[in-house]
């Protein structure tokens, strides 16, 4: 296991600007914005950076067997704003956050997850990895109840949703986790809200990685990705 080294660097609800880079706001961390990938950690054959963008990609030849993640090792987020732009361009991929390590040695993580897919059929949902599955689908509001029971209202059409997001093009994903409220955005529209009242399962903070999803051949890229830490 080696750490990347080098120079650091329909419906809009509740939206609001994404976080414009200030490196005079002390809230505000770059966890990447175009340079090498300093500060994470993930298998080097899959992960690259290129033309300022951070890429996940396999292929054909060497399939893998099982999601890895390009884990960010600046420290375990709790309540914040992530903000980050990608583009997708075949298979499954997604921003993990309030995650765990649960393997290191193959970049395995567990926990909380803004999905991301070129078919459309999972981007924006929350997904937790190795944990509770779908926890959220395109359009629902869910609250999870102490005993992991849960109440969902659709507050969107699930495929007007997916209109607004474009496979193969770049697109603004939004996060934000405050106390057990979730949010996602993409595009500036909500796209899955959650309520977590299972204690017992519901994350409070932990570290934030990218997914390599196993199966076909794939590539994901993203940029300029930052969190605004949340009071």
């Amino acid at each position: 296991m080696r750490i990347f080294t080098g120079v650091t660097l329909a419906l809009c609800l509740f939206s609001c600007p994404l976080i414009a880079e200030d490196s005079a706001d002390p809230n505000v961390t770059v966890l990447y914005n175009g340079g090498d990938l300093s500060g994470w950690e993930g298998r080097e054959d899959l992960w690259s950076a290129e033309d300022g963008q951070i890429v996940g990609r396999t292929t054909a030849e060497k399939p893998i067997k099982g999601n890895t993640f390009l884990i960010w090792k600046g420290g375990t987020p709790d309540n914040f704003e992530l903000t980050a732009q990608f583009k997708i361009e075949s298979g499954n991929s997604g921003i993990q956050y309030r995650s765990r390590i649960v393997n290191e040695k193959d970049f395995v993580v567990s926990g909380y997850q803004a999905d991301i897919d070129f078919g459309n059929n999972y981007a924006g949902i929350l997904y937790e990895e190795k944990g509770r599955g779908i926890l959220a689908r395109r359009g629902q509001k869910v609250t999870i109840n102490a005993d992991g029971g849960k109440d969902a209202s659709q507050f969107g059409d699930e495929a007007g949703l997916a209109s607004a997001i474009h496979p193969g093009e770049w697109n603004d994903f939004r996060v934000v986790a405050n106390g057990n409220h979730l949010q996602h955005f993409i595009n500036e529209t909500m796209t899955a809200e959650i309520i977590d009242h299972q204690s017992d399962k519901a994350a409070k903070n932990g570290v934030i990685a990218l997914q390599i999803h196993q199966g076909p051949p794939m590539v994901v890229r993203f940029k300029n990705i930052m969190i605004r830490k949340m009071k």
